[in-house]
């Protein structure tokens, strides 16, 4: 049986959307840009975190909170956030107005494909992260939520990079990297990541312990904190995808919830979490998707992961890395293929079974991780971490400021 009500919301809603976007074609020649008005965006609007935030952050910080409109894209309003900015949902009448009333926009991930840039509104793209993976236009396997062509991937890819004017980079490898994969022809910002400042910044006991406080984190136990990657492949529906982990939280559970707090910080593309993490309790923490993954990192002993870019962001802290790689054989051959052989580079173990990881928490010791792997962290920073040095925002808001 139809639902009608169903039926009747759902055309409403589609007349709605194509409506605003109608008449923003026609707002994109007649509205102009105001460059006191700013447009921010962070993972595709679902959260309040990464390199904008902390660009927002700095514009609060140095008191210009009255003096520029901050908007932000957001998939859900109730999003909490500092100051008294503008929240609009995201591909609304107000998401549509703002993107054109904006003098730039600040973004980390790719645009929504139908926006359009005035060409004085500046648009700085932080990105989120240095390139592991292939990405972009480099990409020669794609089986990403089921669309398998990568040819139209390229293209749709290349129309959305043409707009960006300015792109964040940590390191000349990323720079060398963003110019290809995006065919970026626009001016490369080699100022290190806005949200690594704050590693700089906190990396002390008394902000330590606060965030603990305001995460209500267990102080009496060692915190791991496990940060993998999403699959391409493995998804319920587009752009929505399932947690993907052979790790053996039992086995975990039962060696290890005496000494240590586990968190699990799921990519923000995953959406399909259907552990029951109760079971766990007092071991294992889920992340609430508006925890800041800067923070986690803060408050962390050990992290695990595996092909993700968090890595070079963490590397910053200097602290233990273990890479839970089960997957390795099926990933590079069927998901993504990498830039470069990682475990050579690695300032950490790998292990590709619960029992070896169990084995190396079991008998971890900082002295000698320090031992094996302090020359290649050294090397690693020196590569991967190149620009960072705490004063990013600082360099972004200035370019926002400037005429």
């Amino acid at each position: 049986m139809v639902n009608v009500k169903k039926l009747i919301k759902d055309i409403i809603y589609i007349s709605a959307k194509y409506s605003a976007r109608a008449l923003y074609v026609v707002g994109s020649y007649i509205i102009p840009p105001n460059k006191n008005v700013i447009f921010f965006e962070s993972s595709n609007g679902r959260n309040y975190t990464g390199n904008p935030r902390y660009v927002y952050e700095e514009i609060l910080n140095q008191g210009l909170g009255d003096e520029l409109t901050c908007v932000w894209s957001l998939v859900h309003t109730s999003t909490e956030i500092p100051g008294n900015p503008k929240k609009v949902k995201r591909s609304f009448f107000k998401f549509l107005y703002y993107s054109l009333r904006s003098g730039a926009w600040i973004i980390d991930s790719r645009h929504l494909y139908y926006l359009r840039k005035n060409k004085n509104t500046k648009y700085i793209q932080t990105w989120h992260g240095t390139p592991f993976k292939k990405l972009g236009l480099d990409m020669d396997v794609l089986d990403m939520s089921g669309n398998t062509d990568v040819e139209r991937y390229r293209e749709d890819f290349k129309r959305n990079t043409k707009e960006w004017q300015y792109l964040l980079s940590q390191n000349e490898y990323s720079s060398e990297i963003f110019r290809k994969a995006f065919d970026f022809k626009g001016e490369m910002l080699e100022i290190g990541y806005p949200r690594n400042d704050i590693l700089f910044e906190k990396n002390n006991e008394a902000d330590i312990a606060e965030i603990k406080e305001k995460l209500n984190i267990p102080k009496n136990k060692k915190v791991i904190l496990y940060a993998p990657t999403w699959r391409d492949n493995q998804y319920s529906k587009a752009g929505e995808y399932k947690f993907a982990s052979a790790m053996d939280f039992d086995a975990l559970y039962e060696k290890f919830k005496d000494d240590f707090t586990l968190i699990v910080k799921f990519h923000y593309l995953v959406k399909d979490k259907s552990i029951d993490w109760s079971k766990y309790d007092d071991f294992i923490m889920e992340c609430d998707e508006e925890w800041d993954i800067q923070e986690l990192y803060l408050i962390s002993d050990i992290m695990i992961t595996d092909y993700s870019s968090v890595m070079f962001d963490y590397a910053i802290l200097k602290r233990p890395m273990i890479y839970f790689t089960y997957d390795i054989e099926d990933y590079t051959n069927n998901v993504r293929s990498f830039y470069f052989d990682i475990f050579e580079e690695a300032p950490g173990p790998k292990v590709e079974t619960n029992e070896e990881l169990i084995d190396l928490l079991n008998d971890f010791d900082i002295n000698s991780y320090n031992d094996e792997f302090g020359e290649k962290y050294r090397k690693f920073n020196e590569k991967y971490n190149q620009f960072d040095d705490g004063t990013a925002s600082k360099k972004v808001v200035e370019l926002i400021k400037g005429n």
